[in-house]
């Protein structure tokens, strides 16, 4: 079988061909496609993932593409992994909504909308592609803000697209180590929205711990994306939240960290990504694979050590060790589209938290809603489990960004600038019209009229 990576420069790529080996031959996978507009990043990550695939002596086929009908055609999985605009757009995003007095933010803020704009066309030109030249293939979203997107490409009538995303098995990981058992006797039940979702029910070994866990405030400071809130806040809601709710909960620590930090998350990624390519346009890859894929580890690990370091005020001090560091397993969005694929495969199937259309699972959305939540995957396909009636604070949450969204996907088909400051307005994050009409002229303009 055939996956394609549209967006196959993205330095993730080389993190996604390693989760692979685990498992590519299981899963009767013996080709990966490669695409990106940008031709020479794509050549230096594609020499990185043929190294990582040599150095385990392992058969599977790495290809670069020129054209993504090449790409496209007859692949069997897709993964889409776009930054529309480059590194530079979620400094601009980000910038313009500071200098408004808002968090930019590239999923949950302003800065996701913007990202949007920006970014559904283009994945509408290649959805049309994949109906004509791959029209049996799943579509595996990971561009951002995927749950915006995902809900965008499935109002259009591609059907056959998931939302994926990362945080809630990166979550779940860390929750078990912490609890040191197996991942596979830990089950972890979400749901919500992409980047706004709850942990509503933890099964250690069959039983239910939720409760426990709640009370005990090592297990909330081990786990990083509970460390950063309020225990009592978490206490009160009887819930583990998303760490993107973060921006909610503690909107005003979130934007004065940001405010005074001596760069935004979208300029530290920029440089160290920037820094990352010069070294490696400086090396001579096919002669010394292993020390150019040493400098791309070491700035993968400087980039994932800042992670949510500016917007909470926590960094992490521990110096790296260049020369000697090992290629992550893959965990991230690799394995989630892995593990997607080998349920679809399998009787038994397994459960996965994905983006995927409500049908009923949770009261009050419209059945063609996009929610994240936990799912069975199987060969009989992808079923939520059913959550029934949330609790009102989650519901209210919920039901405004589900809101914007769909202003969202509206304004952006309809060219609609009128649309789009409705969307704003209503967003929790922004919540005023005249910020709205602000930020929705500042993007327009510095993205020379997207509204045209």
């Amino acid at each position: 079988m055939k996956v394609t990576v549209i967006g196959g420069a993205g330095v993730r790529t080389v993190i996604f061909i390693n989760g692979l080996l685990d498992r590519y031959e299981a899963l009767h996978i013996d080709e990966v496609i490669l695409f990106d507009i940008d031709q020479e990043k794509l050549e230096i990550i594609g020499k990185l993932c043929k190294h990582v695939v040599h150095r385990r002596q392992q058969d599977l086929n790495i290809k670069i593409a020129k054209d993504p009908i090449e790409a496209i055609t007859g692949a069997d999985y897709i993964v889409t992994t776009l930054r529309v605009g480059g590194d530079h757009s979620r400094v601009i995003d980000e910038t313009l909504a500071l200098e408004t007095g808002v968090i930019g933010q590239e999923t949950t803020g302003v800065g996701g909308f913007s990202m949007a704009l920006r970014t559904v066309p283009v994945l509408v030109e290649y959805c049309e592609l994949i109906k004509k030249y791959a029209p049996d293939a799943w579509i595996f979203n990971f561009t951002n803000p995927s749950g915006l997107v995902t809900q965008a490409l499935r109002s259009k009538g591609y059907d056959k697209i998931i939302g994926i995303c990362d945080a809630p098995s990166s979550t779940k990981f860390r929750m078990a180590k912490a609890l040191e058992v197996e991942e596979k006797d830990l089950y972890v039940e979400f749901f919500g929205l992409n980047h706004l979702s709850w942990i509503s029910s933890v099964k250690k070994h069959g039983e239910e711990v939720l409760g426990q866990l709640l009370k005990d405030d090592q297990f909330l400071q081990d786990v990083q994306e509970f460390s950063m809130f309020d225990s009592d806040l978490l206490r009160g809601i009887e819930l583990l939240p998303n760490e993107y709710l973060y921006y909610y909960y503690h909107r005003e620590k979130a934007l004065e960290n940001i405010l005074k930090s001596d760069a935004t998350r979208g300029k530290t990624i920029e440089a160290v990504n920037l820094q990352m390519m010069k070294e490696l346009k400086e090396i001579d890859i096919d002669a010394q694979p292993e020390e150019a894929l040493q400098i791309f580890l070491y700035y993968m690990e400087v980039r994932e050590r800042s992670y949510m370091s500016i917007e909470t005020g926590h960094s992490k001090a521990e110096q790296i060790e260049k020369g000697n560091l090992e290629v992550p397993d893959g965990m991230g969005y690799a394995g989630v589209m892995l593990d997607c694929i080998e349920g679809l495969q399998s009787e038994e199937g397994r459960y996965l938290v994905l983006s995927v259309q409500n049908q009923g699972c949770i009261e009050g959305l419209e059945a063609e809603d996009i929610i994240e939540v936990t799912c069975k995957v199987s060969k009989n396909g992808i079923c939520p489990v059913p959550v029934g009636k949330i609790p009102e604070h989650c519901n209210v949450l919920i039901q405004a960004i589900k809101y914007y969204e769909k202003l969202t996907v509206e304004a952006i088909f309809s060219r609609s600038k009128e649309k789009a400051i409705q969307a704003l307005t209503l967003h929790p994050l922004i919540n005023s019209y005249s910020l709205a009409k602000v930020l929705v002229e500042k993007y327009d303009k510095a993205y020379g009229g997207i509204f045209k």
